[in-house]
């Protein structure tokens, strides 16, 4: 499967791949880290064009998933070096080393590459500052089935090895795209999406919305919440009900609440089942 061998903590390609822990170098590079074995499948599944591959056949197991990277990779195009396992070390994003390591071109998307069906159910996140935040987020609406993720005015990189860990590789399976809130207000709006604001000040808990039809849940970043912009153009505030001294929950949290409400309704039907009412 490898090609080349590299033993060498200074060795040119090392120097490279730990300069791209840095969103600037990412950036001006064009291209990210993807970490970890099932990362790696689900990317080449998707499509993204890798440029280099770095196993550390010590390091690597003898899972179904690793089984199936070293298959790919054994009749891949693709320059494939080996390394030591202080090389890999050096070289991983975190601590979980599975000994395999891709470096692949960051994918580059927009709304018009943004497709949604006629009952979409689309997440849109605002100034998430926290790379495993975004991941989870991705994480569960990859399980849930949903439309796609409109992020806007993001904090972090998208394509941050963190978010591509924290989301285990499903970043790639997700319709995601980078926008502002307007763009995204305009797409949503001119689809038909009704508008829901996550707002720990909504007058209404998020059970008592019909969510059968087309949504978006937008939820707000870490540290300031939902921007005005969205408090004055969603058609609905709704609010997860808070029950301890805490007034809001981890927005990943959040996400996957409202998501999995709206699954629950859209597989048993609005109002078949106990409701949560304040009080």
């Amino acid at each position: 499967m490898p090609r080349d061998k590299i033993i060498s903590l200074t060795n040119p390609r090392v120097k490279e791949l730990v300069r791209l822990r840095t969103a600037g170098h990412r950036k001006s590079s064009g291209v990210t880290i993807v970490d970890g074995a099932r990362e790696v499948l689900r990317a080449l599944g998707s499509g993204v064009k890798f440029r280099e591959f770095y196993v550390c056949p010590e390091l690597v197991g003898n899972g179904e998933e690793e089984k199936q990277v070293k298959a790919k990779l054994s009749a891949t195009d693709v320059p494939v070096f080996e390394v030591t396992k202080s090389v890999f070390t050096k070289i991983a994003y975190g601590d979980r080393q599975e000994g395999v390591l891709g470096v692949c071109e960051t994918p580059r998307r927009s709304l018009t590459d943004f497709r949604v069906g006629a009952n979409a159910l689309v997440v849109v996140v605002e100034q998430v500052e926290k790379p495993g935040n975004l991941g989870a987020i991705l994480r569960t609406c990859d399980g849930a089935g949903v439309n796609g993720v409109l992020v806007c005015d993001s904090k972090t990189d998208l394509y941050n090895p963190n978010v591509i860990r924290a989301s285990v590789g499903t970043i790639f399976t997700v319709n995601t795209v980078l926008c502002s809130a307007e763009e995204a207000s305009c797409f949503l709006k001119n689809k038909g999406i009704k508008i829901y604001a996550a707002s720990p000040g909504a007058h209404t808990i998020y059970t008592q919305m019909d969510l059968t039809g087309p949504v978006a849940f937008v939820l707000g970043g870490e540290q300031e919440g939902l921007s005005d912009f969205w408090e004055k153009n969603a058609d609905a505030r709704v609010k997860i009900p808070m029950r301890g001294a805490a007034d809001s929950l981890n927005v990943s949290t959040s996400a996957a609440i409202l998501i999995y409400e709206a699954l629950r309704q859209r597989l048993i039907g609005y109002g078949n089942d106990a409701r949560i009412v304040s009080g």
